[in-house]
């Protein structure tokens, strides 16, 4: 959760540019705005740290970490998004659903090869214990470096690890993207991706991990012909959180002594309290 109110205020300029642009004809026509919407707001965020910087270690692992991700993140999608688009060959029908599955196995490769999958896993767990190394400026060892990217980037404006959260993040848009365009009845957009900031999950990792569980084995999204992998990652894109792995999660949930489902029948309680009300 963001506190800064600066940065909240950017954020949600990222929310608003997505509302505005998501009644727009095509998708090539949204990405284009909100390519340039998005290359704005990073050319303001760096004039702010330039000028301003942080006032403490604390607010600079909040930029590294959750705000400046989440703007590169986006410009990664949309700028994959416009990509996709542009070069797809046709209009519906199997040669359609064919390309977009090809560009989703190319997601996952990259998913493969170019992630610090050490780094991946200490970010999708939810980990901070190390944040004050990964996201701060000057901290890495050159020993540690994977990609040659980094001797690239502005210092004074980039740590190693912000870029590779951007990636996390861009992938899992991308992903539900390409799921979406596969299999049109999920009912999931482009539009639906621009989740607002401040819309968060306040309860346990355990809970969401038990709720999505539930609608998979029930068979509720898409008649159960997405996998209860997918249907996790739409969650944590949602709500921009990491489950980390969730079937070793479930499988410590059977093996609760007493009541197993405990977030769903604190649901059916809360909501029958709810009708109550009315009554």
């Amino acid at each position: 959760m963001v506190r800064s109110a600066f940065y909240k205020e950017v954020l949600s300029k990222v929310s608003v540019g997505e509302e505005k642009t998501g009644g727009m004809i095509t998708i090539v026509e949204q990405a284009g705005t909100m390519i340039a919407l998005l290359q704005e707001i990073l050319l303001q965020l760096k004039e702010r740290i330039m000028t301003v910087g942080f006032t403490d270690a604390a607010e600079e692992i909040e930029f590294f970490r959750l705000v400046k991700p989440q703007v590169v993140g986006k410009l990664i999608f949309y700028n994959e998004a416009y990509r996709i688009e542009t070069t797809c060959p046709v209009q519906g029908g199997k040669m359609y659903r064919k390309y977009f599955a090809g560009q989703l196995k190319n997601v996952k490769r990259n998913h493969a090869s170019k992630l610090d999958m050490v780094f991946y896993r200490y970010y999708r767990s939810g980990r901070t214990d190390r944040d004050h190394e990964l996201f701060r400026r000057g901290q890495l060892h050159f020993a540690a470096i994977m990609d040659s990217f980094y001797f690239e980037m502005d210092s004074q404006y980039s740590t190693y690890y912000d870029h590779l959260a951007a990636r996390i993040i861009a992938q899992d848009l991308l992903y539900a993207f390409l799921l979406s365009r596969i299999d049109p009845d999920m009912g999931f957009d482009i539009q639906g991706l621009g989740t607002p900031e401040n819309m968060e999950w306040t309860g346990t990792k355990n809970a969401l991990i038990e709720l999505i569980y539930a609608l998979y084995v029930s068979g509720v999204i898409s008649n159960g012909k997405i996998g209860v992998r997918k249907v996790s990652q739409v969650f944590q894109s949602i709500f921009k959180i990491p489950l980390g792995d969730i079937h070793h999660a479930f499988h410590r949930m059977k093996d609760r002594a007493g009541h197993r489902t405990l977030f769903i029948e604190k649901l059916k309680e809360s909501l029958e309290q709810y009708m109550d009300k009315d009554l």
